[in-house]
């Protein structure tokens, strides 16, 4: 009875490590093929650059900053096999780190394969309060001639091959803007106007109005 006891446990062992391995040997195998097309398919970062930054108003009434500007972002999927959801893209304007305009959000878009996609938001923000030391910072560049921004696009992305979709990916893009006076008599008399004034000292509580044109476009910095 014994012996019958000891050899069906010695099959039950047998059957449990045969089992086992057959698993692992599963999993070795699908790992590979997973390593294999993710090293086929390793998706590339899109690319972004800012086209155009058409710029509103710029009104600094210290230490407060009321900003309306209009942007144009290209964003394009260098992949050539997968392609890329863009799930939510909230756009916004920063100076010296600081944010200087409400986010927008952006319409949610998919990107095929070498394909390219163009926004152009809004953006505003109305007496927004700065810290002395970016309100000091901005009058010092107007009187120099330029304002150095930079617009920035917090969102999410997937990666699609064929039917499969990947989960979510933070995006962070970050595009600088330099604006310089404008070459025009009426947008060059109001920004000399202006710089002369901060030059010689602004009271507080007097606003000064500024016109400043984009300069180039510029290639955007992109975390995925």
């Amino acid at each position: 009875m014994s012996k019958e006891k000891h050899h069906r446990d010695w099959i039950l062992r047998r059957c449990c490590g045969s089992v086992a391995a057959c698993i692992l040997t599963l999993a070795a195998v699908v790992g590979f093929i997973v390593l294999v097309i993710y090293l086929a398919l390793r998706p590339s970062k899109p690319s972004f650059y800012l086209q155009d930054v058409q710029l509103r108003s710029i009104d600094l009434s210290d230490p407060a900053l009321s900003l309306d500007l209009q942007v144009t972002i290209v964003s394009r999927n260098p992949n050539e096999r997968v392609g890329v959801y863009y799930k939510t893209l909230d756009a916004f304007t920063t100076y010296r780190d600081e944010a200087v305009t409400v986010p927008v959000s952006m319409p949610a878009v998919y990107q095929g394969h070498r394909d390219a996609s163009v926004w152009s938001p809004v953006m505003s923000g109305d007496a927004v309060p700065l810290p002395q030391y970016a309100a000091d910072a901005m009058r010092q560049d107007i009187a120099a001639g330029y304002v150095l921004l930079h617009v920035r696009v917090d969102g999410r992305v997937k990666w699609k091959v064929g039917s499969w979709v990947s989960g979510s990916y933070r995006l962070f893009v970050n595009c600088p803007a330099l604006l310089a006076a404008s070459g025009s008599a009426g947008a060059g008399g109001a920004f000399a106007a202006s710089a002369a004034s901060l030059r010689s000292g602004v009271p507080a509580g007097v606003n000064t109005t500024v016109s400043l044109k984009f300069t180039h476009p510029a290639d955007c910095t992109v975390d995925v």
